[in-house]
């Protein structure tokens, strides 16, 4: 009984271990080991391409694949060519400092700059009337206003009157350097209390007197409102108002507009800029 009990527990495990041998003859037939594989970066190329090989590939397709091989190929050589531009930059400094030229005065040269007596007075009393969308477009330009006039060969003297109320706010929280801008006298004062009046020159669009020519003894006002038309005519009336001299732009004779002839403040500042010169 017990020989014939181990003889029929003998049978399936032989079964299994044909089966096994079987299925390991099968593999090795097809080339494919349980002990060999290749690394997971080649073998994934190796399947791009194979793919590429066996299936019917577009112009595109192609082209794309052998724009991949070429920059992987191409790799070292373009680490190699970076390593030489350091190495070549790093030898023309030291030979700079050797000669006795300053990095600074070779990247810096100081420009001839005189400044001009033109006086340009840039009025933000309109906070009021403004969105925070349009305060925050009355910043940018006022930037750019600064930037350009700290570029020219002969910077205006600048203004920013009435600065408070949303102006101030929004620059205080997104433009903190305004602190240290020069060149430029920024106060919260309205610009009459700033420049007496004989010397005022209020440029706006809706004036019928012509400025053909700049005034080195006047202040030139530039309204600080960014209203979309809302309000045509506040400028004007402002200046009527307070008593002073107005004017505009002969924009007709030398700019093609077809709508009002009404400029951003930092076209104002740059058109006071040129005729400056």
């Amino acid at each position: 009984m017990g020989s014939q009990e181990e003889g029929e527990g003998a049978e399936p495990t032989a079964a299994l271990m044909e089966d096994m041998d079987s299925k390991d003859k099968k593999l090795e037939q097809h080339g494919i080991s349980n002990c060999k594989f290749m690394d997971e970066k080649n073998q994934v190329n190796e399947n791009e391409w194979d793919i590429g090989r066996r299936e019917p590939m577009s112009k595109r397709q192609m082209k794309k694949l052998m724009r991949e091989k070429r920059w992987h190929e191409q790799k070292e050589q373009r680490k190699q060519k970076r390593k030489e531009k350091k190495v070549k930059k790093r030898r023309e400094r030291q030979t700079r400092n050797e000669d006795g030229i300053e990095e600074s005065a070779r990247k810096y040269l100081k420009r001839d700059v005189t400044p001009s007596n033109i006086r340009v007075v840039l009025d933000c009393s309109f906070d009021s009337l403004m969105a925070l969308k349009d305060i925050k477009k009355l910043h940018n330009q006022i930037q750019r206003c600064y930037a350009e006039n700290r570029k020219a060969a002969h910077p205006v003297k600048m203004y920013l009157t009435s600065h408070n109320g949303q102006l101030k706010k929004n620059m205080d929280e997104n433009d903190k350097g305004w602190v240290n801008w020069k060149g430029i006298t920024v106060t919260a004062k309205h610009f009459i209390e700033v420049i007496k009046n004989e010397d005022l020159v209020y440029l706006t669009s809706d004036s019928p007197n012509m400025l053909n020519e700049l005034d080195a003894s006047k202040a030139y006002v530039i309204g600080g409102l960014v209203d979309h038309n809302h309000h045509k005519g506040l400028t004007h009336d402002n200046a009527e108002k307070l008593g002073i001299t107005h004017a505009q732009l002969p924009l007709g004779s030398y700019v093609k507009m077809n709508s009002r002839k009404v400029l951003t403040v930092n076209h104002g500042c740059r058109m006071e800029e040129r005729g400056s010169t």
